[in-house]
């Protein structure tokens, strides 16, 4: 063996036993590590030592530099819970919490305030359920500041007494937080009970305008926004922050954030999946990042919830839909399932997406507001919004599914995952069983797709099946020959499908097709294998005929 050949041999073995070292240091360090899956509590987090990703320069700006009364909307799952509990212990002057952070270099005085904090997300969604939950929040802190009462006070008038015998009993100006404050009014919408809750909301809130000189900050939280019927009818002076650029990421995490603080995390994650460094962020942006809350501000920013999930796990799966995100969507938006090709992408006005009532500015109102839709572009007073990641859109289209096909959730569940399962293996005949299992007689049975030509019902269908297992899909794809009816792409294999009427000349035209406008060209240099499928569909809407693969 040559000298060379000998060295060359040496110089692997090195970098071999480098690399070894390298990963064996990383497992040890990860071991050390301990992310907050479920935590919303500041002072756990920091006391048993869980990772925290430092926003508390922002923090200590909202609460010095910015306004008396605050209002911001983030999605479910977005990290307010935190936000709240943190500056609940920046102003309760619990600096011990904060050693080694950003805000230790902006707070000289850490003085102590009372603070008054609701948690509306346990109010439930009745008016007696209401009544009971601030009766008790009120009793605990007339227990603390000693104050009596008489069983005819009204919830208005002992929130009053509160807030001035905090301000008597400790000189200092209160803070107030309202949690998840539209959580009553949502899960009341469209029943019997809404305006009693409404009726509550304007009674007892009113307060906080009216106490204003014994109030140092007021912060509230939500997700919808009922501007007329709630709060914002009788807190005129509440200053909307959500679209500001300096609290763009006050909430969720950013690139940057991820990349820093989730390092190690993020290396156990590649080795796991056989990528990159690179492309394991790129992966993690795909499926928990692309929303942005600021015209000024356009950073990316993934939900918290999902991407520290998916890191604690070493996996991605969809945490949307668990969260229970999903469950108020037939309240606000009206045949879904016909309408999801409408809001990606769709467009606001600046004044509707920024000031309107959830409950007057239409579907696309809600779905911003909770998360379904994010900022895409700002362009002439006009937002332009669409779905942030592939998990929000698996999340939609999986709701939507049992209302598309006439069926209960539970009765295609497990052909679905079957459906998955064979599209992973590339097992051509199974999918084909299932996806004639979900389309059966559908197009045709649904009174609510009539208006669609037959051709257009189908793709709609199939879409929704494919999103809803948790596909990447694009339908009417344009190349340069031509435009592709769909691509549908999962971990190992690129589907790219021609659909043809079995009356427009079924499988042989769609093969024809796929031939001479070479559709499956473009994607030769993706190292995933591609299958082109031609599609025969039924012209009475019977579903799905047969498929060939076009070699």
């Amino acid at each position: 063996m040559k000298k060379t050949e000998k060295l060359c041999i040496f110089q692997i073995i090195i970098l071999t036993l480098r690399e070894k070292k390298q990963k064996a240091s990383n497992m040890a360090e990860i071991k050390d590590r301990i992310l907050p899956v479920g935590i919303q509590s500041f002072e756990e987090i920091r006391k048993k030592g869980y990772l925290y990703v430092d926003k508390t320069d922002i923090i200590w700006q909202l609460a010095n530099r910015g306004r008396k009364y605050n209002y911001l909307s983030r999605p479910r799952r977005f990290g307010k819970s935190v936000l709240v509990d943190t500056l609940q212990a920046y102003f309760e002057g619990r600096k011990e919490l904060f050693e080694g952070l950003k805000i230790m270099d902006l707070e000289t005085e850490w003085t102590k305030h009372p603070v008054i904090r609701l948690d509306m997300s346990r109010a439930g969604s009745s008016a007696h359920e209401l009544n009971a939950y601030l009766n008790q929040a009120f009793k605990e802190y007339e227990q603390k500041y000693n104050i009596e009462t008489s069983p005819s006070d009204s919830l208005t008038n002992r929130f009053d007494a509160i807030i001035q015998s905090a301000y008597q009993q400790t000189g200092q100006q209160v803070a107030i937080l309202v949690d998840e404050y539209d959580s009553p009014l949502q899960h009341s919408w469209k029943t019997p009970h809404h305006e009693e809750c409404t009726t509550i909301y304007r009674s007892v809130f009113a307060i906080l305008k009216a106490d204003d000189k014994y109030e140092k900050f007021v912060f509230i939280t939500g997700i919808t926004k009922f501007t007329q019927i709630s709060l914002f009818s009788v807190l005129n002076n509440l200053s909307n922050i959500s679209f500001e650029p300096e609290y763009a990421a006050i909430c969720g995490i950013t690139k940057e954030e991820l990349q820093n603080d989730f390092k190690p995390e993020i290396e156990k994650l590649a080795d796991y999946e056989n990528w990159t460094f690179d492309e394991a962020v790129a992966q993690l942006q795909a499926y928990y990042d692309g929303y942005h809350f600021s015209r000024k501000n356009m950073v990316d920013v993934f939900n918290p919830f999902s991407l520290i999930n998916a890191l604690s796990d070493s996996d991605l799966k969809n945490y949307w839909s668990s969260s229970g995100a999903t469950s108020l969507l037939p309240k606000f938006v009206n045949d879904m399932e016909i309408k999801l090709g409408n809001f990606d992408p769709c467009t606001m006005l600046r004044q509707t997406i920024e000031t309107s009532d959830v409950t007057g500015g239409g579907a696309e109102l809600f779905l911003y507001q909770s998360g379904y839709l994010t900022i895409k572009d700002y362009q002439m007073g006009i937002y332009i919004l669409g779905v942030p990641n592939y998990e929000v859109r698996q999340a939609l289209y999986e709701t939507v599914l049992p209302a598309l096909t006439l069926r209960k959730n539970g009765d295609i569940q497990s052909t679905q995952a079957f459906l998955m399962l064979s599209l992973q293996q590339g097992n051509l005949e199974e999918a084909k069983k299932c996806l004639k299992s979900l389309v059966a007689d559908v197009p045709y049975s649904n009174k609510k797709l009539a208006s669609m030509d037959m051709e257009e019902r189908y793709r709609l269908i199939l879409s929704t099946i494919f999103n809803a297992i948790g596909c990447r899909i694009e339908v009417e794809k344009m190349i340069a020959t031509g435009r592709i009816d769909m691509v549908v792409e999962v971990t190992h294999y690129i589907y790219v499908l021609e659909l043809k009427l079995s009356n427009n000349g079924g499988i042989s035209a769609a093969e024809a097709q796929i031939k001479a406008k070479q559709y499956a060209e473009p994607f030769q240099a993706d190292k995933r294998k591609v299958i082109a499928l031609a599609v025969e569909l039924d012209e009475l809407g019977k579903g799905l005929i047969d498929w060939k693969e076009v070699e």
